[in-house]
């Protein structure tokens, strides 16, 4: 048996319970100095330490406690969600790891690594791990509302309302299960269930924990004077807040407001994730890499993997984030031979795969030279099956149709590993008016980009540098795509429509036209507009904001004339 905790533990647990840190940590620190090793004592310390915001040494502290006690996975637990508060997913991650290896039947770890895996968009890994962790543990409210979470984000509705079902009967006072379950309801358009379960989470809670999700449906409704009132309840906004009384000005057309909103939105949004930084060195050394590598004489040299005809085969969406990606996959997964892939991280993992199987001290895309010589050049297939291996992990392979999508942001930068590894591929590609695009980065949350999207200043700089990669693919090694104009397609969706389907190879189907009533749930800030019928709202949004992006115009330009916008 364990043995009892001395008496300066006792004390100093019972100090923490009431308050008094001071004394908390007096006894803690006195047991501490004749036995350094006592985890009883060190778990206070790491307490006394994240009570006081002195997370690091907090985390120094419970990583003492796990080098003492690899079987402590309170310790581990405590470290993972600790590094996760502090917008440090990497770490969390690696101690997650290090949990589970310790301790294979950690349901919280499994749980907290679920998570990470989910933020990370491994989706079907991250639902073994939350399976798991119910598994270990029985039924657990908040085990089963992250499942419910991630089966929404994998665009499977129906079982994720019966998990959020599940978690509420396990604990009917639980505000973010409400929360979750609200949103799923409302981005599958179905209002009035959203707002049941948004007044159910009201009587179960004080107004101020559900007033940014009542202020977003009530912007959803029209209730724009309501939903101001809401916003006008809070003592501070967060980040999140402040991107949404901003697209609520921008709905009413206040526009320099909702401009001030977006801007302190983003600003604390980066605060709050350790202080998001724009790669900006990062990213053009590395297209400027692509760019001397990836020449026409050595991409011809490159090997190209037979394509396999056993499998569903892929169709490429790419573009940048706002441009028309999600309404272009929403009416393509309404045809009868394509499933929604949605944002898939496979071309990203091939670049860091292609690493390991050809290490160079160059890095990528030099390391590719190597597929030159005979005995290397079935690495090209490798990648292949790889990239199909986690499609069919993704459940991509089995639902029975010829073809998934896969529309991860940005995927411009792999076009050359991607027509390496799928030479036959159909490649889309959304364009949409740069400055709108830049609008609607700046309203919501986006974290693709190398973190481009919190200053208008990066976002611009990455559009362009994006563009003038794209079009050395195009012009240096014929890389063509169809090109889908979000505008066209607005305005001549019948012929936009089937000219997207006669390019990938389909039949017409009308219900491709009526994209709106996919039950799916698009898991993007654009998950309310794809449950409408096709508008033309959003069209020259920017020109509200002139005053805002005069200064990136000039950055801009080569892009504007390439697809002829003013």
């Amino acid at each position: 048996m364990p043995a009892a905790p001395h008496p300066l533990v006792l004390r100093s647990r019972d100090a923490l319970a009431r308050g008094d840190l001071k004394a908390a940590e007096a006894a803690a620190e006195e047991r501490l100095k004749t036995a350094g090793r006592d985890i009883h004592a060190l778990e206070l310390r790491a307490l006394i330490q994240q009570r006081r915001g002195q997370f690091g040494q907090a985390a120094r502290t419970l990583d003492t406690v796990i080098g003492i006690d690899r079987r402590a996975d309170w310790a581990f637990n405590d470290l993972v969600q600790l590094f996760m508060t502090h917008g440090k997913l990497l770490d969390a991650e690696k101690v997650a790891r290090s949990a589970l290896r310790a301790n294979p039947d950690n349901p919280q770890a499994n749980n907290l690594f679920g998570y990470i895996l989910s933020e990370m968009n491994d989706l079907p890994s991250g639902e073994w791990h939350f399976r798991r962790a119910l598994e270990l543990a029985g039924p657990q409210a908040p085990y089963m509302m992250n499942l419910g979470l991630n089966l929404m984000k994998q665009g499977r509705t129906a079982e994720a309302d019966a998990a959020f079902a599940k978690a509420h009967e396990l604990d009917p006072r639980d505000l973010k299960v409400l929360a979750y379950w609200s949103t799923l309801h409302e981005g599958r358009g179905d209002l009035r269930r959203a707002g049941e379960l948004l007044a159910l989470a009201e009587s179960v809670s004080s107004p101020d924990q559900v007033s940014l999700l009542k202020a977003n449906y009530l912007a959803r409704t029209g209730q724009h004077e309501q939903a101001f009132a809401v916003f006008a309840s809070f003592s501070e906004l967060g980040g999140a807040g402040y991107l949404e009384r901003g697209r609520l000005n921008d709905r009413v057309g206040r526009y320099a407001e909702a401009w001030q909103d977006f801007v302190e939105g983003k600003r604390r949004l980066a605060a709050d994730g350790s202080g998001l930084k724009y790669k900006k060195d990062v990213v053009e050394t590395l297209f400027t890499r692509c760019g001397q590598f990836f020449t026409r004489n050595n991409f011809e040299r490159l090997p190209k993997a037979q394509p396999r005809t056993d499998t569903p085969q892929p169709i490429f969406i790419v573009g940048f984030p706002r441009s028309g990606t999600t309404l272009i996959e929403q009416i393509l997964s309404s045809h009868s031979s394509v499933r929604a892939g949605g944002e898939l991280t496979f071309l990203d993992d091939i670049r860091r795969i292609s690493l390991e199987l050809l290490p160079d001290p160059d890095g990528f895309p030099e390391n590719l030279a190597q597929t030159w010589t005979a005995d290397r050049g079935y690495v090209v297939s490798l990648l292949r099956d790889y990239y199909l291996a986690r499609a069919g992990q993704y459940g991509l392979l089995r639902s029975g149709k010829a073809f998934f999508t896969d529309k991860m942001p940005f995927n411009e930068v792999n076009l050359p590993l991607l027509k390496m590894i799928f030479p036959e591929a159909r490649i889309v590609h959304a364009v949409r008016h740069p400055l709108d695009v830049c609008v609607s980065i700046m309203s919501n949350n986006m974290t693709h980009g190398f973190a481009c999207g919190y200053k208008i200043e990066d976002i611009v700089h990455h559009l362009s540098a994006v563009f003038a990669l794209t079009e050395h693919y195009r012009t240096e090694l014929g890389i063509e795509a169809l090109v889908v104009q979000y505008e066209t397609l607005i305005e001549d969706q019948h012929g936009q429509t089937a000219k997207l389907l006669e390019y990938l190879g389909l039949p017409f189907e009308e219900s491709c036209l009526r994209f709106h009533e996919n039950p799916r749930y698009a898991p993007t800030p654009s998950y309310a507009q794809v449950t409408e019928k096709i508008h033309a709202g959003s069209v020259n949004r920017h020109g509200h904001y002139a005053q805002f992006l005069g200064p990136y115009l000039g950055r801009l330009r080569p892009l504007l004339e390439r697809y002829g916008y003013r």
